[in-house]
């Protein structure tokens, strides 16, 4: 079946963004960190952990650490998602829809 010109040059051009999306998103780096900086958690754009970075005072209490590190993921976690957001808003905002259909 052949679409109409109009909308194949639009299916085209949304497979074009979403491309250049999965590329954006795999360049896209966060760092998050918990207690006032004694970890840091750097993440990428498909929430994979680069490197954790933890302050040798809190090395000793492991609860404590565990609990620190869960949080950095989490915050890095949020803020992979909120730039992924901000990069596809970007993108759709050039198709033209209607605001709220993604």
């Amino acid at each position: 079946m052949k679409l109409p010109g109009n909308l194949q040059a639009m299916m085209k051009q949304a497979q074009q963004m979403q491309e250049r999306l999965q590329e954006e998103i795999a360049q896209v780096r966060v760092e998050a960190s918990a207690g006032g900086g004694m970890v840091t958690v750097q993440m990428s754009g498909q929430k994979n952990v680069l490197g954790v970075k933890i302050d040798p005072e809190v090395a000793g209490d492991v609860e404590m650490l565990q609990d620190m590190v869960m949080a950095a993921c989490n915050e890095a976690a949020k803020k992979v998602d909120e730039a992924i957001q901000q990069k596809t808003s970007g993108l759709l905002g050039g198709l033209g829809l209607p605001p709220g259909m993604f």
